[in-house]
């Protein structure tokens, strides 16, 4: 189910700030794929275990957030720097 357009309004990326919009199902699928493959860490280093349902990246295309059972996961060290994922 998609984020509450309300909430992804007024969401950022606690790090740098900037706004952040929903992965398309494309973008889904290729995280997934790299997640499969065992490439994706999150920015801690701890290695991305599970594949994402949803996911939010942000508006720079630069750090990805996880979203479970409808929560987006917006923790620094839960955030997945996009340019482990050719072509996002």
């Amino acid at each position: 189910m998609p984020v509450n357009k309300q909430l992804l309004e007024i969401l950022c990326c606690p790090k740098t700030r900037v706004g952040v919009k929903e992965l398309t199902a494309a973008q889904i699928e290729k995280v997934n794929a790299a997640v499969v493959r065992k490439e994706v860490k999150y920015t801690d280093g701890k290695a991305v275990d599970k594949p994402l349902q949803e996911g939010l990246i942000t508006e720079d295309g630069k750090i990805i957030y996880r979203v479970d059972e409808e929560i987006p996961i917006m923790l620094i060290d839960m955030g997945i720097p996009a340019e482990q994922v050719n072509n996002i």
